[in-house]
């Protein structure tokens, strides 16, 4: 089992969007995967809970702060055929919460919106990040999506400044659009969408999917639909 870990210390930086869109792309290509939320907000388990009958399969797993009455340890199994874990971190994660989520990862996506306050904010928590004793060790592989771009304007120095000083790539841009919000409502994923809906948004969040599984798209038709239509391979 491979686990990615979404984290960014700041709320609105997109980590349940990206989280809930990469456990979709896993399961409409058919590989086990669960979804575990350490957010006492519950978004990325809600969306679960709104899956329409019929749809790819996501186990859930609940990591939150344990509540009066409820047994922590039970929520948070994983199904030992699980082949891809992704988890869905809080706002502001650290101490004992977050070295418990990296103990668990193989991989971190960081998504951030490029703006000034969230580049200060960020920045700092990765320069803290990297600290940590397994992110020293080279154990556990991390990039930065910029998330929630703009299409006015699609680069931004400060970011790459950023990046640049940490000695960070930048792995993939996610232009604002009204399609992840429209997918997450519905209980999907821009990849369980019809193709002709999410040709964008899938093209861009393919480096994504690339770079966890170390895998690079199988083909690279013109026709960009080929590669958001999983659809196509649900199971009867």
């Amino acid at each position: 089992m491979k686990t990615t870990l979404v984290v960014n210390p700041k709320g609105g930086a997109g980590k349940t969007t990206v989280a809930i869109n990469l456990a979709s792309y896993f399961a409409a290509s058919q590989i086990p995967v669960t979804l575990m939320d350490y957010d006492p907000q519950g978004s990325s388990l809600n969306w679960l809970r709104s899956r329409p009958t019929g749809a790819f399969r996501i186990h859930a797993a609940n990591a939150a702060p344990e509540k009066f009455g409820r047994l922590r340890s039970f929520d948070m199994y994983v199904p030992p055929e699980t082949r891809r874990l992704i988890i869905d971190a809080p706002a502001a994660a650290a101490g004992v919460l977050l070295h418990e989520m990296l103990d668990r990862s193989s991989t971190v996506l960081i998504p951030i919106v490029p703006s000034m306050i969230d580049l200060h904010a960020t920045g700092n928590f990765i320069r803290e990040l990297v600290t940590l004793g397994k992110m020293k060790s080279g154990n556990i592989r991390m990039a930065v999506i910029a998330n929630k771009v703009r299409r006015t304007m699609p680069a931004y120095p400060p970011l790459q400044q950023l990046l640049d000083s940490l000695g960070l790539r930048l792995l993939a841009r996610l232009i604002d659009s009204d399609v992840y919000l429209k997918a997450a409502e519905t209980g999907t994923g821009i990849f369980e969408m019809n193709a002709g809906l999410s040709v964008a948004e899938c093209k861009q969040f393919m480096p994504i999917v690339e770079w966890i599984t170390g895998e690079p798209r199988l083909s690279e038709a013109p026709n960009d639909a080929v590669v958001c239509d999983l659809s196509r391979t649900r199971a009867a």
